[in-house]
């Protein structure tokens, strides 16, 4: 029996004329169809607003609302083509949106079996039950069929190998689809069994399995262990194989595509019986074996593995534990001026002021597409090569956010070789379903609204390294003209002696016209005065208008076109010109922030260290000094036999051997960065095997700090101030302000370098760096446009080859089991841990320690370890008493009164604070009896009047805010430190005042009452903060003297106002060992409360705790001020066909962010026509 759940109804007239066009025998239009057409004309010229003169936009199939025509020849079209698909709204006609207007056929109601009735309420589920719930509920209008995707004889595979089985709006299909599932939630694992059904058994089983990479002989063996000590009546599929069979309708769709062994083209539509590649003629098959005597189906020499997209992004709005977090992009608050996510960039809003129709539906979904390579056997393994395509949803808040089971496997692009510009060929497929998502969208079953909305979806930009940054963009990145942005205008030289290209002095067009550098003849290319501007940052319009007449890679894959490399480096037009909004995108390619800081890190390091082999100063570069510069105390021509000539940039061998014994001495956080002792290798003083984050920390955090001391003032502060440039673009939360300022000094800092280092240390990745705050600005925060977090998941995939002879087609298998394994895990029972709810490495998190936070008490926590116990007394139970109470806010009234009881007696400032440390307590404790004794008292105030008990829990490690605290003795040993503390204050003069110290003692502290209380104190011993504490502002420095301690007795604070902090020493040769050490303070793991209010977790990557300045250089004759540039006309040769689509350099360079006619205006008419150190 099938029982009927209604889930509302559509509020309009019904337009199923609109697509009721021919009658039966097809010969001739509907009357329905044609009075339809007239009257929606009519209605339309009634729209002035949305009309151009006296014609409304033709909706046919042909114009598809691109097009202004009058109403006759409108009716005209439409009765030849019909209407665009899906067009129920008339928006484009001036018809107010409606969400929820789909196509009939859908309907907004489903059935599902009666077996579901019987659950009850969704709350009172058991979670298996509600995992089938959603599940039934989203497939009813699923749109995974086979036929919606391209395919071919070989048909789509699911998880578990056999072929798609999805049914729609066939309600018997249904329940016959979903019977097995149905019963296995509702049957024990064996009789009389309460805490496992059969589906959740299987459901933890396969979780296991996706997580720790068994293989299926170890699955197998593990499922007939456990079913040999189960009751015999238990219903526990006893192999992998059945297990895999048994949840095969909660898989997600496969299809393998035939290609071309060459990677030439796809044997799909119109080629999809082609034996033999028609560009290169190789042949499609394997050769059959010459021993074979039986005829059997042949293997396709190449194979394209697809996994659609469309219905994994239904599936998030299936399960009830994602729909709800699909709007948060809509509903969340951010303080203005701030970036903390994707949807508060201008690259976001700039969308949707294009296509205000596509914002207005907020379940609407923005991706991220990533493309980059990897070895699957290791940097020792065969020269093999796994391309993955992978989509990213940022319409997730930030904790969910780039998390790897929100990352979307999509395409595994056929081995063994880089498929370089043929990549093309490849994504095909993705982009047929990408332009389906955004021209027609897909229905969808939203669980949380229990509504069917139409679901499309929009690639904002993608995410790649810089060679496959060429690859998806057509630009070539390797060699001359090899940036993307200022393209064949980059200025970029060959170098004669290095024999390589080199950027040195193409960054001082980028100053203003009055930049007293741009007539600097010395200290640049010698003799050479600067007077271009800088190169126009050309429009996706402008951009497509130049690459339209160069052939795809789909239909010249062997070719370059006319010009390359010497005209251009265009090598294709790409694939992604074929998406309809590519051209309106503000940022179309993302610069990988990731390996550019890592490439300019190891050019500084290598260089400035003068490590063997990988330094940028060598022969060849002292002859090209003398070429091209002007710099006779360095220069070594070719007739130079002499010693190398000292240079201000390279430390001595003295040096480099106390900066890296520093580097091995250093102690951080736990997991602030790796073992440095493994990457420093003292007998040949070099450093090896650094990774990205490796970088990234001595890049950001002490770089500055280990060469204060040994280099000149001038040639430090220029490395000072590209560390801080990639403080300020990495992080978490970005100040639009501080980026302006940043664009506008960029320019000074390159020049600067230019000053101090060798045209040959300037090679592409250091360019880039002028165009990192101009992305910054318009494209969010780095953490969700670089490569960490896709790195980390093909490191997943990577583990999961099992069958060296089939890569692709093993990780995708077990990718599938993952989906599974993932989408069952949203539902599992709180205590079943799982990679997705796992704790954090610092969880601080004690559920049943603590009831309710109440004020500043109960407040989230965690000790660790073991615990003591000691009495606290005398003086010092009077100042954690006093301390507790002047930090509680509803205690603050009683505190400003005693204040201002002290202050009209005459007494100052420091008395009135002497006064509160030694009689507070006692008054706050006299004042609150009295007023019980006379009326209704707040039982929390009489509590804390009454003090703390004075025996006290005692920790020696204790996890609070996404920091892990240990005690200075329990620490002394242990290569971290977790003890470094610091807590910013405010003094009576409003002046802040940052503490710095060593945590001495963690103690937990009860108050006695109605409801029990409890309060973790940090016992401290503190630096003077006036006289032991020195700032530097400009370079963002804090040392601090621990020699000079504080003099009051201040020990406490509570356990959440305090940041952590780590000292590190100042590398020297100096005889005179300096008392000041760097005071570097790190960001909670995975907490973001800057611009959210609310605090979220996210991936950090150890950023500054604050934020910070723009980088500025002490050099005296460098004026950091505002420059406009020059404003550039377009290139007449660009044949840019937009009048409202000129040069955005004057725009862009300035960040004039108002809304802008080019914001407003969009012309619909188209044109004519791998590895980590990479």
């Amino acid at each position: 029996m099938i029982c009927k759940l209604n889930k509302g109804t559509m509020n309009r007239e019904n337009r199923n004329w609109m697509y009721n066009k021919y009658v039966d025998n097809g010969r001739g239009l509907t009357n329905e169809f044609k009075n339809g057409v007239i009257e929606f004309v009519k209605w339309a010229q009634q729209q002035t607003q949305y009309m151009d003169g006296n014609k409304i936009r033709c909706p046919c199939k042909e114009c598809k609302n691109n097009k202004f025509l009058l109403g006759e020849d409108v009716c005209w079209d439409l009765y030849t083509h019909g209407f665009i698909e899906n067009y129920y709204n008339w928006t484009s006609q001036g018809e107010p949106i409606e969400t929820c207007y789909l196509p009939q056929p859908v309907g907004t109601s489903y059935y599902v079996p009666d077996e579901m009735a019987a659950w009850g309420n969704y709350a009172d589920m058991e979670w298996e039950q509600r995992m089938v719930y959603d599940l039934v509920g989203s497939s009813a209008f699923s749109n995974n069929h086979p036929d919606t995707y391209p395919n071919n004889d070989f048909t789509a595979h699911s998880n578990a190998g056999e072929g798609p089985s999805s049914y729609f709006y066939d309600v018997d299909a249904l329940g016959t689809r979903f019977q097995d599932v149905l019963k296995s939630a509702d049957q024990p694992l064996y009789s009389d069994c309460d805490g496992h059904s059969q589906l959740s058994a299987v459901s933890e089983f396969l979780n296991i399995k996706s997580e720790y990479n068994l293989s299926e002989n170890c699955m197998s063996r593990i499922l007939d262990s456990v079913g040999s000590m189960l009751p015999r009546d238990h219903s526990l599929p006893d192999t992998y194989y059945n297990m895999k069979k048994f949840v095969s309708e909660l898989g997600l769709p496969m299809i393998k595509i035939h290609a071309c062994p060459g990677g030439c083209m796809l044997f799909w539509k119109n080629d999809e019986g082609l034996t033999r590649c028609k560009f290169c003629n190789e042949d499609r098959y394997k050769p059959m074996s010459a021993m074979s005597h039986k005829p059997r189906k042949r293997s396709a020499a190449s194979k394209l593995i697809y996994l659609p997209l469309a219905p994994r992004l239904q599936r998030l709005y299936a399960s009830s534990a994602t729909a709800k977090y699909m709007t948060w992009h809509v509903e969340h608050d951010t303080e203005e001026g701030l970036m903390c996510h994707p949807s508060d960039s201008d690259a976001w809003k700039h969308l949707d002021r294009c296509y205000p129709e596509f914002a207005f539906e907020p379940r609407n979904v923005r991706l991220g597409l990533c493309a980059d390579g990897f070895a699957p056997y290791g940097q020792f393994g065969g020269q093999f090569s796994c391309w993955p395509i992978i989509i990213t949803p940022y319409n997730l808040p930030p904790d969910m956010c780039m998390k790897q089971h929100f990352m979307f496997l999509s395409l595994m692009c056929p081995g063994p070789g880089n498929p370089k510009k043929r990549i093309d060929v490849y994504l095909q497929p993705l982009i047929e379903e990408l332009k389906q998502l955004w021209d027609v969208g897909v229905p969808t079953y939203d669980v949380t609204t229990e509504q069917i909305f139409n679901l499309r979806a929009v690639v904002l930009w993608t995410i790649s390294d810089f060679p496959a940054y060429g690859m998806l963009s057509g630009w070539s990145t390797a060699g001359l003209m090899g940036c993307p942005v200022c393209m064949e205008k980059s200025n970029a030289f060959w170098l004669k002696n290095s024999r390589k290209p080199s950027y040195f002095d193409c960054h001082r067009r980028f100053l203003p016209q009055n930049h007293p550098y741009r007539k600097d003849k010395k200290s640049f290319l010698k003799g050479r005065v600067e007077r271009d501007p800088p190169p126009p940052r050309l429009t996706g319009y402008q951009i497509l208008n130049r690459v339209q007449h160069i052939p795809s890679a789909i239909d010249e894959p062997l070719e370059y076109p006319y010009g390359y490399k010497t005209d251009h480096k265009w090598t294709k037009k790409s694939i992604f010109w074929e998406l309809p909004y590519w051209k309106y995108l503000l940022i179309r390619h993302n610069l990988d922030v990731m390996h550019i800081e890592k490439n300019v890190f190891d050019n500084i390091f290598n260089t400035v260290m003068n490590f063997k082999g990988r330094t940028k100063d060598g022969l060849s570069s002292r002859r090209d000094i003398a070429l091209y510069c002007d710099r006779p105390e360095i220069a070594m021509g070719p007739e130079y036999e002499g010693p190398y000539k000292k240079v201000v940039y390279q430390v001595t061998v003295e040096q480099k051997q106390k900066i890296l014994e520093w580097l091995i001495q250093l102690r951080f956080p736990d997991g602030y960065t790796s073992n440095f002792k493994r990457i420093v290798d003292l007998e040949k003083l070099s450093i090896k095997n650094m990774k990205s984050h490796d970088c990234h920390v001595i890049m950001q955090r002490l770089l500055s700090v280990a060469l204060k001391e040994n280099l000149p003032a001038n040639v430090w502060a220029c490395i000072v101030d590209v560390s801080q440039l990639f403080q300020l673009i990495c992080s978490p939360v970005l100040n639009k302000k501080a980026l302006e300022d940043l664009h506008r000094n960029v320019p000074t800092i390159m020049c600067n370098l230019e000053k101090v280092f060798p045209p040959s240390f300037f090679d592409g990745m250091e360019h880039l760096l002028i165009h990192l705050p101009w992305e910054a600005r318009r494209g969010g925060p780095p953490f969700y446009r670089w490569m960490y977090s896709f790195e980390r998941f093909l490191r997943e995939l990577k583990k999961k080859v099992t069958n060296k002879a089939h890569v692709g087609a093993s990780i995708c298998q077990a990718y599938l089991t993952e989906e599974v394994s993932t989408f069952s895990s949203f539902y599992f029972e709180r205590d079943v841990i799982t990679r997705r709810k796992r704790p954090a490495r610092n969880d601080d998190i004690d559920e049943g320690m603590y009831e309710q936070m109440v004020s500043i008490f109960n407040y989230p926590g965690k000790g660790y370890g073991r615990q003591t116990h000691r009495h606290v007394v005398g003086d010092e139970f009077r100042i954690a008493h006093t301390y507790i109470l002047v930090n509680c806010p509803e205690v603050i009234p009683y505190y400003n009164d005693f204040r201002e009881n002290l202050s009209s007696s005459g007494y100052g400032n420091e008395d009135i604070d002497h006064f509160i440390d030694t009689d507070f307590a006692r008054w706050f404790k006299q004042t609150i009896l009295r007023e019980a004794a006379t009326g209704t008292m707040d039982p929390f105030l009489e509590s804390l009047a009454w003090g703390p008990e004075t025996l006290v829990k005692c920790w020696s490690v204790y996890f609070v805010n996404g920091y892990k605290y240990h005690t200075r003795a329990y620490g002394n040993n242990k290569p971290t430190m977790n003890s470094g503390v610091c807590v910013p204050t405010c003094s009576f003069d409003n002046s802040e005042t940052d503490f710095f110290g060593y945590v001495d003692e963690i103690l937990e502290m009860k108050f006695a009452g109605e409801k029990e209380l409890s309060i973790v104190l940090f016992r401290c011993t503190w630096v003077d903060p006036v006289m032991g504490v020195r700032k530097d502002d400009i370079h963002n420095l804090r040392d601090v003297n621990h020699a000079r301690a504080y003099q009051k007795n201040e020990p406490f604070i509570l356990a959440q106002q305090a940041a952590q902090v780590y000292y590190a020493e100042y590398p020297t040769t100096k005889q005179r060992i300096s008392p000041w050490v760097c005071a570097c303070t790190i960001r909670p793991r995975k907490v973001v409360s800057h611009a959210i209010h609310k605090n979220v977790d996210i991936d950090i990557y150890q950023q500054e705790f604050f934020l910070a300045p723009v980088p500025q250089t002490i050099d005296e004759e460098i004026i950091l001020e505002d420059f406009t540039g020059a404003e550039i006309e377009p290139d007449p040769n660009d044949g840019n066909d937009d009048p409202n689509e000129g040069s955005q350099y004057e725009e862009d360079w300035n960040f004039q962010t108002e809304d802008t006619d080019e914001d407003d205006y969009i012309d619909n008419t188209d044109p004519d026509t791998e590895d980590e150190d990479e």
